[in-house]
């Protein structure tokens, strides 16, 4: 089969099932794709040919003896601030050079344990700090609908490579969106889950209380078989009862497609009653808010380093990492007094029911070259504030050819409600349009 890289997962167990290929096939086309085309989408940063090609050979025994796992023979790869065993562990520093991961992260384990085969670790904006994964340290890159253009971040090799058929599945990490905006720049699907769900050992941390580990693919079934994996079957869930939407974001700058793909969106869903959310404080300031609390936590994490081993820091992390630690105490303040309004503002709109419609983010992927939006984060920053689970859905194209998105925010624990409304947001959108490597 010459399409292998075009099956999810679902398609690949039945394709051994039905002995049609096996891992060791599957692997060694993926191996030769990433070979053909990731010198210029530069998703990988490290590719386990030897594990891989190893891990393939057992999975394939698991399958001729009846033991297959639910992931058998899938290939996945990691964002590499998520440790894989034997791997550089660098979390897109150069200051992390040298730093092998000396055990797998649990989600790791979780995916190897259910037959899953990694391919390798991802690039990603450095330090997580970041949404264009223009990483000066492991490369520039590059979205594959378009050459040039960004992928999104910090996640943006977990979207690149999963975009490009270079890998089934991914894995990411998302602080302030570092999942959804990747997967909507790259047009492909991102959750964030509740916090706790997925285990976060083995991740090395931007902010601890906004940090969750999501997986990255090309379709729901996919993203929900990956989430039954890393956190366990989801609960039955509630009945949605009432989307909520945002009251105003008119200053956001939003692009015609993505207020076209959201508006549609709406329309799917006009069985539910809606209920406006009005935030306290501007999108700007809740935005600020949230860098400021993340860049000083990992102001902390990174203690001495930071000045011990400067050179090994771009002028871009310096630059905000100093900027954070810079302010004053009545500054930390007042932005923790921010996130905490807008977490509680957002919790009583959406209460134990409710679903929030949104846009992914207010624009499509943009050229490296340019100066990225301030925006990028405007709507996937209320999910990890929140502490909410949260999905992203392409919606189409814009009318340069490049992927939009929109998003669902639902309660504490709410996967499934999220995964059964987005089913339905997806079919009306059919707004998946694989990149052109796929």
């Amino acid at each position: 089969m010459s399409e292998l890289h075009r099956l999810g997962i679902a398609g690949l167990r039945a394709a051994y099932a039905a002995g049609e290929t096996t891992p060791a096939a599957v692997v060694a086309h993926y191996l030769a794709r990433i070979d053909a085309h990731d010198g210029a989408i530069r998703s990988y940063v490290e590719v386990d040919r030897d594990g891989a090609v190893a891990a393939a050979v057992e999975s394939g025994k698991r399958i001729v003896e009846g033991r297959a796992g639910s992931l058998e023979g899938v290939p996945v790869a990691v964002k590499s601030n998520i440790a894989v065993k034997g791997l550089e562990w660098n979390a897109g520093m150069a200051v992390r050079r040298g730093i092998i991961a000396a055990e797998d992260a649990e989600v790791v384990a979780r995916l190897r344990a259910a037959g899953a085969i990694i391919l390798g670790t991802l690039n990603m904006h450095e330090a997580a700090l970041g949404a264009t994964t223009d990483n000066p340290w492991f490369g520039q890159t590059i979205n594959p609908h378009r050459e040039g253009h960004t992928p999104g971040g910090s996640s943006g090799g977990s979207g690149a490579a999963v975009s490009a058929g270079l890998c089934v599945a991914s894995l990411g990490t998302d602080t302030l969106g570092s999942v959804r905006i990747p997967a909507a720049y790259n047009g492909v699907y991102g959750i964030k889950p509740t916090p706790g769900a997925i285990s976060d050992k083995g991740l090395v941390p931007l902010s601890e209380w906004l940090d969750s580990i999501g997986p990255i693919a090309r379709s729901i079934d996919d993203l929900e078989s990956l989430m039954a994996v890393l956190g366990g079957p989801a609960d039955a869930g509630i009945t949605p009862k009432r989307l909520v939407l945002l009251d105003n974001f008119d200053d956001l700058g939003c692009e015609a497609a993505v207020l076209a793909a959201y508006e549609h969106a709406g329309a799917l869903v006009d069985d539910l009653p809606r209920r406006s959310l009005k935030l306290v404080d501007s999108a700007a300031d809740v935005r600020f808010a949230g860098f400021v609390v993340a860049a000083r936590e990992l102001v902390a994490h990174m203690g001495a380093v930071r000045t011990e081993a400067a050179d090994r820091l771009s002028d871009e992390l310096r630059f905000m990492l100093d900027y954070a630690d810079s302010r004053s105490d009545a500054d930390v303040t007042r932005a923790q007094q921010i996130l905490a309004r807008t977490r509680m503002t957002v919790r009583d709109a959406i209460g134990d029911d409710g679903i929030l419609l949104m846009p992914t983010a207010p624009q499509a992927a943009f050229r490296h070259n340019s100066r990225p939006p301030v925006t990028q984060s405007a709507f996937t920053a209320f999910a990890n504030i929140a502490g909410l689970p949260a999905i992203s859905i392409p919606a189409g194209l814009n009318a340069d050819g490049m992927p939009v998105a929109v998003q669902l925010v639902g309660p504490p624990h709410g996967e499934a409600a999220l995964f059964a409304l987005a089913r339905k947001l997806d079919a009306g959108l059919a707004g998946f349009v694989p990149s052109p490597l796929i």
